[in-house]
């Protein structure tokens, strides 16, 4: 499990990202462990190859010395060079392929868990930073094996072979050097926790500099028209400094990890050359002998150099890994359904569907936002208004925090009957759109109960609870793409017959005139081909054309004019017949001839009617129609 540790960062003392472990990162490695027994088998065949090049080398000068002839002896160190290199290509790449297939298999990981987290996540997490994570996160498990795991068992019998082979030559040469190379793996030791602690902050400075690109960029219109482009790239910058300093640091600390090991072969080198040379002298060895022990010693400090090097991409790698192994434990809805189904009671698990029952009824519903969610609401709050202060909006800062409402819905209770058109209505922040959110279980109830057709919806999967609704959010968004991919997101199966049928219905024909493509026309990024109230009226076509039995408009008239506005009714009319809706709407007219009104303030339910009952008997109602319900 990652942990977290506090970190002072500009003066104030923050949470410190997840950090991983060696052992968390195993699956993603064992999953590939095929390739990994063959690079092990290649490893294997190629450092015998490497340990047998230094005692040829000896036989060689040997030989020489006395006269001899080498025979084959040149020929078989030629082929044993020749076969090192041949392995060390094919397990280098290898590695490369198998590095590639472990972020392949990450990524998959990490895109599977998001989109199925709660809304709460989303609600509670930047964007950009999520993306980071699958972006940039990932690839950094690359280096894990092309960088760190790469040669492993090879270098590692190389390292054992070459010592065992030295401790053979000369014993007292051999203490010399492990002195030596003791020193420099403390020294590394040390300096390879900061490396990790450093690169865990400098993935979590990239999540936040690519959010803060992605808040800029998604509003750029907005930004340019308020002259605040100037500010949003100093903001944008300031989030890239503090990624870039936190490099720095991580570049000083691998400055002086990298140069170890130089420093470790250099000092050995000048230790066997003066004490080995003297041995020589003495006749405590030969000269040849002396010579395959400077080459056990090269081979040696090899892989030694190898893994000091890859002390910093391994441990940017786990740092990395614990941002990823973050968010794939995070629960997500189909394992919150099951918490909820193993806790609900007989009665509620057996309870059956209701001809009689009302297709929605809320029972005492209550409901508050999770502390994430309000925590996070708070720290966007305290943004906004450090924004402000930078403007020199001097009222803002000495204006006090507003403390975001933590009791959203307050013993909320009515009735929807089936086929019946219901509105919801009340001033902003009221909870009408939070009333939406429940019925598609985007959150559930902190108490009481939410029913369809008599059943608590928490006893049905999302999947199939969601199938009954046809839900036009507020703002709702244009995906990147064609027309009809917009439209076949809940209908993949549906002709193109059938889109231009439902876009006729909303007054969207003249959007498939203007282009030869017709369905197959570009939206541009977030709709921008379309105007407002274009995306607003494709996204009513969307929820039409998968025919729920139950439609959920959250202001889905908020954007048209007076004209389209009657032609969205006219046509919400017509396939409203033998469907149930539910209507969030500002404007009288979509109100007047709902069948039921719910008129709600504060999280409460203050009245219940029709459009006439409420003007007489609900004095907020009869406010709300005299301005037209323009609030």
């Amino acid at each position: 499990m990652s942990t977290t540790r506090p970190t002072r960062r500009r003066g104030r003392t923050e949470p410190e990202g997840p950090r991983a472990t060696f052992r968390q990162l195993l699956p993603f490695i064992f999953e590939h462990k095929r390739t990994l027994v063959v690079v092990a088998v290649l490893s294997i065949l190629g450092a015998a190859a490497t340990l047998a090049q230094p005692l040829l080398v000896g036989v060689v000068i040997e030989r020489v010395q006395q006269g001899d002839t080498l025979g084959l002896l040149v020929w078989l160190l030629v082929a044993l060079v020749v076969i090192a290199s041949v392995i060390s290509g094919y397990q280098h790449y290898l590695l490369q392929r198998t590095g590639t297939a472990v972020v392949y298999s990450s990524r998959r990981k990490l895109i599977a868990r998001i989109l199925r987290l709660p809304i709460s996540e989303f609600d509670a997490r930047r964007t950009g930073d999520l993306v980071s994570r699958v972006g940039t996160d990932t690839t950094l498990l690359y280096a894990v094996l092309t960088q760190g795991l790469a040669d492993a068992v090879g270098n590692s019998l190389i390292f054992v072979g070459a010592l065992i082979a030295m401790a053979v030559i000369d014993p007292v040469l051999l203490v010399l050097i492990v002195v030596v190379i003791g020193i420099s793996v403390v020294i590394v030791v040390l300096l390879s926790g900061r490396i990790r602690t450093a690169s865990t902050e400098q993935q979590e400075r990239v999540g936040e500099l690519a959010s803060g690109v992605e808040r800029a960029v998604g509003s750029i219109r907005t930004v340019r028209a308020a002259g605040a482009t100037a500010r949003e790239t100093a903001a944008v910058e300031a989030m890239a400094t503090q990624a870039y300093e936190v490099g720095v640091r991580i570049a000083k600390v691998s400055a002086l990890v990298v140069p170890v090991a130089g420093i470790a072969l250099q000092v050995s080198l000048l230790v066997v050359l003066g004490v080995g040379g003297f041995r020589v002298a003495a006749g405590a060895i030969t000269i040849a002998a002396l010579v395959s022990f400077i080459l056990f010693l090269f081979l040696m400090i090899q892989p030694l150099a190898s893994t000091f090097g890859a002390i910093t991409s391994v441990n940017q790698a786990l740092g990395a890994l614990g941002r990823i192994q973050e968010v794939l434990d995070l629960p997500t809805e189909d394992q919150d359904d099951a918490r909820i189904a193993a806790g609900a009671t007989p009665t509620d698990a057996g309870a059956a569907a209701s001809d009689s029952a009302p297709a929605i009824s809320f029972r005492d519903v209550r409901f508050r936002y999770p502390e994430n969610v309000i925590a996070a609401r708070e720290a966007a709050a305290k943004e906004a208004r450090a924004v402000l202060e930078q403007v020199h909006l001097e009222s803002a800062a000495t204006e006090p925090a507003i403390e975001p409402e933590r009791d959203v819905l307050r013993g909320v209770t009515f009735d929807v009957p089936r086929g019946a058109r219901v509105a919801l209505v009340g001033p902003s922040g009221a909870g009408k759109s939070t009333i939406l959110s429940l019925i598609e279980r985007f959150y559930d109830p902190t108490d009481g109960a939410i029913a369809l057709d008599g059943r608590d919806i928490r006893t049905l999967p999302r999947d199939e609870l969601r199938a009954q609704f046809g839900y036009v959010e507020q703002d709702a968004p244009t995906l990147a793409g064609t027309i009809g991919d917009n439209l076949r997101l809940g209908s993949p199966d549906a002709t193109d017959a059938d889109c231009e049928r439902v876009l006729r219905a909303v007054n969207l024909g003249e959007v498939l005139e203007r282009s030869p493509l017709g369905v197959d026309a570009p939206v541009g990024e977030d709709g921008v081909m379309l105007s407002g109230g274009e995306r607003q009226r494709l996204a009513i076509a969307r929820a039409l054309l998968a025919a729920p039995p139950i439609l959920l408009l959250d202001e889905s008239t908020s954007s048209l004019d007076g004209v389209n506005e009657q032609r969205m009714r006219d046509a919400i009319d017509a396939v409203a017949a033998d469907r149930t809706l539910i209507v969030i709407a500002h404007r009288l007219s979509t109100v007047v001839d709902s069948d039921r009104i719910v008129v709600l303030d504060h999280g409460q339910v203050i009245g219940q009617g029709t459009h006439s009952e409420l003007v007489a008997s609900t004095p907020l109602y009869r406010d709300l129609a005299k301005h037209q319900l323009l609030v």
